[in-house]
């Protein structure tokens, strides 16, 4: 501290920077009654304002609080309904999956009575067809065996032998 004083006083000797050691002179009485009177009135004021900023802040604080209660309750909520909403696609998960077993057995079944209707179809149309041909062929070798026989008995059979065949039919008939 006396090297302060010591430059100071030098300084001030020569008329540059120096610290002024006169109360009267540096104004400190005025400088103490201004800070004074800046405590006594500002003290309300200054509280005042304390108090406003303490009290919206602690307003703030309490909507911040009801705030996050409310999106805790809301996050409660849409938790529960992403719960209820799985819970659901499960289920229909579940319902499409034994629709799609339902409606395949029923699809290899109607395949299976289709194949079975398919098959008995085709052995009816088969047997037809066997009996239609067997019924042609038999017309066919009915017709040949008739024209074998006319042409056997036209080489065979001569006018007495046909004026027999027909005495003794007429004998036949007549009786």
């Amino acid at each position: 501290m006396e090297t302060v004083l010591l430059l100071a006083t030098e300084a001030s000797s020569e008329a540059g920077f120096g610290l002024n050691t006169n109360i009267l002179e540096t104004n400190l009485i005025n400088l103490a009654i201004l800070i004074v009177v800046l405590v006594y009135f500002g003290r309300g004021f200054l509280g005042k304002i304390l108090s406003e900023r303490r009290s919206t802040i602690e307003e703030a604080i309490k909507e911040a609080e009801q705030r996050q209660e409310q999106a805790q309750v809301s996050l409660a909520e849409q938790q529960q309904k992403l719960s209820d909403a799985q819970t659901e696609a499960q289920r229909i998960l579940a319902e499409a999956e034994e629709r799609a077993t339902t409606v395949a057995n029923l699809i290899l079944t109607k395949a299976t009575e289709d194949v079975e209707r398919m098959r008995a179809t085709a052995s009816q149309e088969l047997d037809s067809e066997r009996e239609r041909v067997i019924s042609q062929l038999r017309s066919v070798i009915a017709s040949q065996a008739i024209e074998r026989a006319e042409s056997q008995l036209k080489q065979h059979l001569n006018d007495n032998i046909q004026e027999r065949l027909i005495d003794q039919s007429l004998a036949l008939l007549g009786g």
